[in-house]
């Protein structure tokens, strides 16, 4: 058995590489996955339908039925009376009540999809930045997997230096 004195500093990179390691690849399925979701967030297929009931201010003007329901591109379709109608509700101007339906995400997704929306005012803010601490960890300790001077040494070091390159041309075009 090996003395715990003789252990190089490349032996603990080693095996924190392996441990952190392990613990992202669970962490990447799921911010993966969230990815997915969030590309595929303005698409129906994983959408609900709700329908929503809100009480406003009466007497709100066509033009601003959109901030105060906080929807984004609400065009009148036609007025009625005093009932305004939009392209998925209506508006009674007399009192006050807004009637729409909304497509939304489930609630699990709609959680997922926040992985990638993340504020720093959030509390996943910190499930991003420890992420981000953990992959820069692994990219560094790396270089202690093999010997310096070493062909797969160098081989790493050219990957390495290509990724960098990629990056600043995807960054710069």
């Amino acid at each position: 058995m090996e003395n715990n004195e003789n252990r190089s500093i490349g032996y603990y990179l080693r095996a924190l590489h392996r441990d952190i390691g392990f613990l992202l690849i669970g962490l990447t399925l799921v911010y993966g996955l969230s990815g997915i979701v969030f590309i595929y967030r303005d698409t129906d297929f994983l959408k609900q339908e709700r329908r929503i009931e809100r009480q406003l201010s009466p007497g709100i003007p066509d033009s601003e039925l959109g901030t105060a329901l906080h929807l984004r591109n609400v065009s009148v379709v036609r007025t009625e009376g005093d009932v305004v109608y939009f392209q998925n509700g209506t508006y009674d101007r007399k009192t006050g009540m807004a009637s729409y339906s909304d497509k939304t995400l489930p609630a699990w997704l709609e959680k997922l999809n926040a992985l990638h929306r993340a504020s720093s005012r959030s509390r996943v803010h910190w499930f991003t930045t420890l992420y981000g601490v953990l992959l820069l960890f692994l990219a560094l300790s790396s270089f202690w997997m093999f010997k310096p001077g070493s062909r797969l040494f160098w081989r790493g070091t050219i990957f390495a230096a290509a990724g960098f390159v990629l990056t600043a041309i995807l960054l710069f075009l």
